[in-house]
């Protein structure tokens, strides 16, 4: 299949981006579907002239669910696939939506992308920073449309905060932060075990090496396993991280620096619970500086964001922004207020969503990258941020990096951990795709 994808690449460079489908009907197909997978459904499934051809998972009993849910909705039953290969040979399949685990996105996406498919992906778009290369060239070599799961970049309140702070409701925005405090209680030790009955778990693994099966590396708890995942900054904090460079304006850091740990609970995880990740910026000679934070456990609310009087405790999810005027805090995906002065008086506010997932329909009936709210390359930017912290934690030091040459400059040991020190045959993202 990989060869023939290969064969076909030139007639689909040159092919402008197009519906397969007759009457402007868009056929997508959702693959990964156990958590975040079902927003996806739900999502296409409420659209007028979408159709779910086809869904896809490893999970057999995930997968049957499912589609009993969409029958339930009153919608066609949809062709069930554990295999994302054979999916991919579907002709009728406009578009591929991808909620599977980390270490599977950018694969699955180059994949689709060979197979004449547009895609949706789900954040962070790689798992390493080489992933995060090849997935921007495979949709620039295939000319396929790739929207990143960042939402906020499609909700109508964060939209106008952006706009409002390139204006200059605060001033000189000259740092933002990435609030990410989450009660996350300890996932235990769970034993190695037989692999459940239907549940396809080399296909699961893919990219990764193999591990013997257990509970707590496999539905959710993958998040917080080197081998899959990216800690809660690849998982919750990577939207935090997104709209914090959004809002100032930057791509790429110049000096990353991260400290944390794994604190109070002695369990299987092995990503930090608790990290504090320093970004520095220096573009166009204007520096700016980036914080990002993780908290597992109890925290306080800050600027009001996750702060419900009638709810004690609970999340804090947001970000804030500090200018010479003033600051901006967000919370959540869909909701800004600004302080101005040394009062603080209240400034422009506002709280309203929007859909990613039609965003990225909408760009497909037009057939133009530029109608995508949150284009790859943008998510694929991002996500090397969380790539690069994470070095630096597991590194135990600052690590520069140059963006012009994509390297840690004399740092080999940081620059190595770019990638995989091996992909598991076949599921190997290629050097030139």
């Amino acid at each position: 299949m990989e060869r023939r994808h290969f064969l076909m690449s030139s007639a689909v460079a040159a092919a402008t981006p197009h519906l397969a489908s007759a009457n402007n009907r868009v056929r997508v197909a959702c693959v990964g579907v156990r958590g975040q997978g079902r927003s996806h459904i739900r999502e296409y499934a409420g659209m007028e002239n979408v159709e779910i051809a086809a869904v896809c998972d490893v999970d057999e009993r995930v997968l049957n669910e499912r589609l009993t849910d969409i029958e339930k909705l009153g919608k066609k039953r949809p062709q069930g696939y554990t295999d994302l290969r054979k999916l991919l040979e579907d002709k009728s399949i406009d578009a591929v939506s991808i909620a599977t685990p980390n270490h599977q996105h950018t694969l699955q996406t180059i994949w689709a992308c060979q197979a004449g498919k547009h895609v949706y992906t789900e954040k962070p778009c790689s798992y390493n920073m080489f992933e995060s290369r090849q997935i921007v060239k495979a949709a620039r070599k295939y000319n396929r449309l790739v929207q990143h799961g960042t939402n906020s970049r499609s909700t109508v309140a964060l939209r106008e905060a952006v706009q409002k702070l390139r204006e200059g409701v605060i001033g000189d925005v000259y740092m933002s932060r990435g609030l990410c405090f989450k009660w996350r209680d300890t996932i235990g030790r769970k034993p190695v075990e037989a692999v459940p009955a239907g549940v396809h778990y080399d296909l699961w693994l893919g990219p990764a090496p193999k591990r013997e099966f257990t509970q707590n590396r496999f539905h959710y708890n993958w998040h917080w396993h080197w081998d899959y995942g990216n800690g809660d900054l690849g998982n919750q904090g990577i939207h935090e991280v997104d709209i914090c460079r959004w809002g100032l304006g930057v791509k790429y850091p110049v000096k990353v620096s991260a400290m944390g740990g794994h604190y109070m609970f002695d369990d299987d995880q092995e990503t930090p619970n608790t990290l504090v990740a320093t970004y520095e910026f220096n573009e166009g000679g204007k520096r700016q500086l980036m914080v990002f934070e993780v908290r597992h456990w109890m925290s306080n609310h800050e600027a009001g964001i996750g702060d419900n009087p009638s709810k004690p405790g609970g999340n804090t999810v947001g970000n804030i922004f500090y200018g010479s005027k003033g600051y901006m805090a967000i919370d959540g995906y869909a909701t800004y207020k600004t302080f101005l002065g040394k009062d603080q008086q209240p400034g422009p506010a506002r709280k309203e969503g929007g859909s990613n997932w039609a965003n990225f329909i909408a760009a497909l009936r037009s057939g133009k990258r530029e109608d995508l709210n949150a284009e790859i390359e943008e998510g694929a930017i991002s996500s090397t941020l969380v790539h690069l912290a994470n070095i630096s934690y597991r590194l135990g030091r600052t690590v520069r990096f140059d963006a012009e040459k994509y390297e840690c400059p004399g740092d080999k040991e940081a620059t190595a951990m770019f990638t995989r020190t091996q992909y598991r045959a076949p599921f190997v993202v290629p050097e030139k795709v």
